[in-house]
């Protein structure tokens, strides 16, 4: 939920607004609605000292999780890491302490951080023809979309009151909405679902950015035979899960179809795809660092301490039924698959 771009970097006009007769509330598609609450001035993500303040993503967790993608950087024969969605710069200064000859470039709408060492690059854009591995951790689930909702034949948009998080039907969903529904969620009576052809295009500009190198998407995730019944749209708040009222006080969030994103990355250019779980993206990477031996706290006990609280951090990036449970969508272009993907899907 951290870490983001698209709407930061690959702009989608969000469209809709509506006034409801007498009742004196705003009507917006969820688009621009979360558009307007997430990236306006003194939006959620523009203000504070950003998404460590509401929760922790893998780059919080532990620094193993750089660790990974400066291997797979490694196995590339990549010296550039630009980070989307860069937050407060974490992912960059764990990378740049672990290896100063890195070039590594954020990208995010906020300020640069005041304290980022001078040799990191920052962007409020995403560059272009770059030889790098690019990084979105956490990052398409806050791209904004809008919400459907069938009931028996008719297909509707949902629009919503950004003061009260109220919602009402809108207008009938037609056109590449629809088609986006009827390829990649199609929706059963009663259900609802999040279009989502914005990160799809988010996606794609990620990786036709690239000349030669790797894209990586790191998320909360659903694929075609098992999408949600009533959609994933949730709200976030100082490490809780709160209603979703986009009025620029929480998160608004909702899962990746990853799958449609990987088809638009192989359309922009990428030559091959990886598309799994982070658990198994992280083993073959070489993440997680066994627990020490009972002998070594006897031998140094503030050593085991330290080495213990490192391996459960490094344990908790892989952990079935937490992080390691997020999609790892990887795609090259103009560079080989690195052979520690070999054995992934």
């Amino acid at each position: 939920m951290a870490q983001r771009l698209a709407s930061r970097c690959v702009h989608r006009v969000c469209e809709g607004l509506w006034m409801s007769g007498g009742t004196g509330q705003r009507w917006m598609t969820w688009c621009a609605a979360t558009q307007q609450a997430l990236y306006a001035d003194g939006g959620f993500y523009r203000r504070g000292t950003g998404p460590v303040d509401h929760f922790r993503t893998s780059v919080h967790e532990s620094p193993g999780f750089a660790e990974a993608l400066l291997t797979l950087a490694r196995a590339a024969d990549l010296d550039v890491v630009v980070d989307l969605g860069s937050g407060r710069g974490e992912l960059l200064r764990t990378l740049h302490a672990l290896d100063p000859t890195l070039r590594l470039v954020g990208v995010e709408l906020a300020d640069r951080p005041d304290d980022l060492p001078d040799v990191i690059g920052w962007s409020s854009s995403l560059p272009s023809d770059l030889d790098a591995l690019v990084v979105a951790n956490e990052w398409l689930d806050n791209v904004p979309v809008d919400i459907a909702r069938r009931a028996g034949d008719d297909v509707r948009l949902l629009v919503v009151d950004p003061t009260s998080g109220a919602e009402a039907p809108g207008a009938p969903v037609t056109g590449r909405d629809l088609d986006w529904l009827d390829l990649w969620w199609p929706l059963p009576d009663g259900g609802r679902a999040e279009i989502g052809h914005p990160r799809d295009d988010a996606w794609a500009a990620t990786v036709g950015s690239i000349r030669r190198g790797i894209a990586v998407a790191a998320d909360y995730e659903h694929r075609l035979a098992e999408r949600p019944f009533a959609g994933s749209l949730a709200g976030y708040l100082a490490g809780r899960q709160v209603p979703p009222v986009p009025d620029g006080s929480c998160d608004i969030t909702s899962h990746v179809a990853l799958d449609s994103c990987a088809a638009a990355g192989m359309r922009a250019g990428a030559t091959w795809t990886v598309h799994t779980t982070q658990r198994q993206a992280l083993q073959a990477l070489g993440a997680g660092r066994p627990k020490p031996s009972y002998d070594d706290a006897r031998r140094d006990p503030a050593a085991y301490l330290a080495a213990l609280s490192r391996a459960s951090a490094d344990a908790e990036l892989t952990r079935r039924g937490g992080l390691g449970d997020f999609g790892w969508l990887v795609q090259g272009r103009g560079a080989p698959r690195p052979r520690l993907l070999d054995q992934l899907p």
